[in-house]
């Protein structure tokens, strides 16, 4: 089968989607099918190109630097080149990730064309209006417009997917006005074959000067705005004037709030207990992920948390916010502790009886294992090719005129 993946969001940039647009056109293409992404250019000047990433190729469009989220590029007005591309490789389906200049331009063509359409939802909009502070008195508008305007978008797929039914429940909202097209949960799902509760190599301790004596609570993802790493660093600070344990905080990645936050944990006098790792390679974060005691997500925007699942298949307890999909994770009392957003009394509570009970921490390891077996990659990578072929089969069944 011939898939176009649409991501306005693609590796090398680092966030969930790019991750899962990169993870799904790997999967697709090692079992047999023909994978072809359209994602923008990545080069400084934004000219466009192709380049070959493993097992399938990436077309990229003219871009621009967005400067409102780390390493990213957006392509304004990509609709020529997505049309060209689209007719000279004829896909049996369009897999679109973001509602963006490529997304919205590879819904246009694929209409036109009579090619199946499967869209998927990642974001919603505080993912990026958190990250414009300037917008801030605007922001309950403007969430609202791109809200619809997302609707509207989705209303055109043949199948809607979002990587949680708490994400679904969310776009929902009791609205009784969403067009009749299938939609789903399919989870992003990760390769349970790199992330598994073993040591942690000594090396990843030396690399980044990480203590191995105290216990450590670990944050992996974007160090943006959205993602109030504030509030963990907060937290810690209150857990370390309530509990005798030693303790760490390990916090893995970069982003536009960077600077920002070494230095709050600077002025909080955490600086020699708080490790920031800067950008780290994919190995690294697999690393990474097995070197912590607790993982701690105080995100408050999440639509799953790939983050979250591979700090679960490395046997970690969790403390997370009690808001967007986590809880389908982070289960209160099965496999952690769901506090209130921003809630940092809370938030410094549920790690100190964390930090302080081993017996807890290992059972609640073993409850992270057996719901994390469930987001496999392989079951996500069988569901999309079972929608990809129910939708090719049907249009099929209607022998449409396609690229005339």
């Amino acid at each position: 089968m011939k898939i176009l993946i649409a991501a306005d969001l693609h590796w090398p940039t680092i966030n969930g989607v790019a991750k899962f647009s990169r993870s799904l056109a790997n999967g697709l293409a090692d079992r047999g099918h023909e994978v072809l992404v359209i994602a923008p250019s990545q080069r400084r000047s934004g000219r466009s190109g192709e380049e070959v990433d493993g097992n399938y190729l990436i077309k990229r469009t003219i871009s621009i630097p967005f400067p409102f989220y780390q390493n990213f590029r957006i392509s304004l007005t990509p609709r020529r080149e997505v049309k060209k591309i689209i007719e000279e490789f004829e896909p049996d389906v369009v897999h679109i990730q973001m509602l963006l200049g490529i997304g919205e331009a590879a819904m246009r063509y694929a209409k036109r064309y009579n090619i199946p359409v499967v869209a998927t939802n990642h974001a919603i909009p505080e993912n990026l209006m958190d990250n414009i502070r300037l917008l801030a008195p605007v922001s309950k508008p403007i969430n609202y417009l791109i809200t619809e305007y997302g609707a509207r978008f989705h209303s055109k797929a043949d199948h809607i997917t979002m990587p949680t039914q708490s994400a679904i429940d969310m776009l929902a909202g009791g609205r009784s006005d969403l067009p009749d097209i299938p939609i789903e949960a399919v989870s992003n799902g990760i390769d349970l074959s790199d992330f598994s509760p073993t040591q942690a190599p000594a090396a990843i301790y030396e690399k980044f000067d990480i203590p191995k004596a105290p216990k450590i609570i670990t944050y992996v993802g974007r160090l943006d705005t959205e993602k109030h790493i504030s509030i963990l660093i907060q937290a810690f600070s209150e857990l370390k004037k309530r509990t005798a344990t030693p303790v760490h905080l390990l916090i893995v990645g970069f982003g536009t709030d960077s600077e920002r936050l070494e230095n709050h944990a600077y002025r909080l006098k955490l600086h020699d207990c708080v490790t920031f790792t800067g950008k780290v390679t994919d190995q690294e974060i697999i690393d990474l992920q097995k070197v912590g005691d607790v993982f701690c997500m105080p995100s408050p925007a999440e639509l799953q948390c790939i983050a979250a699942m591979e700090a679960m298949a490395c046997g970690k307890p969790l403390v997370a916010v009690a808001a967007g999909a986590l809880k389908e994770l982070c289960q209160d009392q099965r496999n952690g502790f769901l506090c209130e957003k921003d809630d940092v009394e809370e938030i410094a509570e549920s790690l100190k009886v964390l930090v302080e009970d081993d017996e807890l921490r290992a059972r609640f390891s073993k409850e992270s294992l057996a719901i994390v077996a469930e987001h496999d990659i392989s079951y996500t990578l069988d569901r999309f090719e079972q929608i990809y072929t129910e939708l090719t089969e049907r249009e099929t069944s209607r022998l449409p005129q396609r690229l005339l």
